[in-house]
């Protein structure tokens, strides 16, 4: 248990630094140069930057929405990637959450500039709180497929 959730962890952090904790060197590198190349064309640092100090209209409009769209696929694959490498492939179905996630995380994105109850949450909120949305709805799906 404790490599799974040291696995996720780095995954967190960036995604890339479980696999090459792992020694998946080449896995690790090309998601790290990945993250690297949409965090940077997706200005995804300054949304962040924006984001926490209140400028929730100013990383609206400084996010390249194409580029970080594609974000939460990489994010949530890598972290699943890392907790499979872990040993979590033993349950079955463990890839559902993460791919949850992922979607709804990715509709998060495309949703995070319009209001919702009159306020623009942003690009980094609105993603954020929709992959809790999109993990949870991701276990109950393995559950009913799992006892299906």
């Amino acid at each position: 248990m404790e490599k799974k959730v040291e696995a996720i962890l780095w995954s967190i952090a960036l995604p890339g630094f479980a696999q090459l904790l792992s020694r998946n060197y080449v896995k690790g590198i090309l998601l790290i140069l990945i993250e690297i190349i949409v965090n940077v064309q997706g200005n995804l640092n300054t949304l962040i930057v924006l984001s926490f100090q209140g400028h929730t209209q100013e990383a609206v409009q400084q996010a390249d929405y194409l580029w970080i769209m594609f974000y939460p696929c990489l994010y949530f694959f890598a972290i699943w990637d890392a907790y499979k490498n872990a040993g979590g492939d033993e349950k079955p179905y463990m890839a559902v959450p993460f791919a949850s996630a992922a979607f709804i995380t990715t509709i998060g994105v495309a949703y995070s500039s319009q209001a919702i109850m009159g306020v623009v949450v942003g690009p980094i909120f609105l993603p954020i709180l929709s992959s809790f949305v999109g993990l949870g709805l991701g276990f109950a799906t393995r559950i009913i497929i799992r006892d299906c």
